[in-house]
């Protein structure tokens, strides 16, 4: 497209050379990418015929938009030339006006694909939600937050388990591990991981005055293979216990419950959901290499940046991100100073009105710093 002076109704992507560049090489890439896949040597090559055709997959809807997007200016370009025209003037300002429209519509669209993929986004989780500072209510608001999330996956189809959990004194839990598996789940819940302040009269609170407590929240992409971590055998330390809890007589009979603990790093899982010592194992397993899996993409994003404000799949949980006022019905997102005053809503699991402005901001950042490289 030839190059011409700047217009007050162009859009961003006209007006930003470096977006529009990197467009243009993912467009390049697309037909790279399908000339190899009509390569005898590709099809003969399984393992790289599976990765290009991921590839492909993942760039065919941004060219698709592409394209249409290059068909919208061209006819505003078009159109714009027929202005001078007098006879042509009223007939060229309507297309151009439809052209924009069309132009403006696709360009959000565009964006959204422009941003690279988390490559966790489709993996399934471990939740891990823990009682910070404040005993007993913190137990409590730590229950409160699990049905949150719970009620948020039944809304959403998502399937859950139990894998780990250890009561409150009052209620609620001092700790608890969860398995969420379905679609997107990552990619939802991903920005929740940080610390949850929580503000309330507590119900052994005999004067009526607002306490602060606060719970942690890790969210661990599960790992889908058994080789994407490796673990040597030699750094394990596993012990089996009699589970405590809900189970009836065999909880108290047999050593089912089974806790690992790897050496090298120090962390330790465990699982006692199954009566099955041997299920209990593979599940303390798979969620060990989530936990060691989001240690080193932690390690990586730290190298990469020191300081990220939305604290994207870190697993970070030192910074306060959120407060949960209760007597004000209120809800703060500290990382984007999101304030709603729907806090009854969102603890029923009214979450998007949450995750989506969290989503919408990790986008702009990415496209932030796309355009300052």
């Amino acid at each position: 497209m030839r190059n011409r002076a700047p217009n007050p109704a162009d859009s961003l992507l006209s007006m930003n050379p470096s977006l529009r560049g990197k467009l243009d090489q993912l467009a390049e890439r697309h037909a790279e990418v399908t000339a190899l896949l009509a390569e005898p040597s590709t099809q003969g090559d399984q393992t790289r015929f599976r990765e290009l055709s991921q590839e492909y997959a993942q760039l065919e809807p941004l060219v698709s938009r592409l394209a249409d997007y290059r068909e919208a200016e061209t006819a505003i370009d078009t159109a714009r030339e027929l202005l001078s025209d007098p006879e042509m003037k009223e007939l060229a300002a309507d297309e151009i006006a439809t052209a924009q429209a069309r132009r403006d519509a696709l360009e959000p669209e565009l964006l959204q694909l422009l941003v690279p993929a988390d490559p966790n986004d489709q993996r399934n989780i471990y939740l891990e939600v823990r009682a910070g500072t404040g005993g007993a209510e913190a137990a409590l608001f730590a229950g409160d937050l699990l049905r949150m999330y719970l009620r948020y996956a039944e809304s959403n189809r998502w399937r859950h388990e139990i894998i780990s959990a250890s009561d409150g004194d009052l209620g609620g839990y001092k700790e608890v591990v969860v398995r969420i598996s379905g679609d997107d789940v990552y990619a939802r819940l991903k920005f929740e991981s940080g610390a949850h302040r929580v503000q309330r009269v507590p119900e052994t609170e005999s004067q009526g005055r607002v306490h602060t407590s606060a719970c942690t929240v890790a969210i661990l992409p599960e790992a889908d293979e058994v080789d994407e971590v490796q673990i040597d055998a030699g750094d394990l330390r596993v012990d089996t216990y009699r589970a405590s809890g809900a189970g009836g007589q065999h909880v108290n009979k047999t050593d089912s419950a089974v806790r690992i603990t790897h050496l090298p790093s120090g962390i330790v899982v465990e699982c006692q959901d199954e009566r099955s010592q041997h299920k209990n194992r593979a599940r303390a397993m798979a969620l060990l290499k989530a936990r060691l899996m989001s240690d080193a993409a932690a390690a990586q994003a730290a190298e990469r940046s020191e300081s990220r404000r939305l604290q994207v799949g870190s697993g970070d949980r030192s910074e306060r991100i959120r407060t949960y006022n209760f007597p004000q019905n209120r809800l703060t997102d500290h990382r984007i100073n999101l304030t709603l005053y729907k806090l009854d809503e969102i603890m029923l699991g009214g979450l998007d009105q949450v995750l989506e402005p969290l989503r919408q901001e990790h986008q702009a950042e990415e496209l932030a710093a796309m355009t300052s490289t």
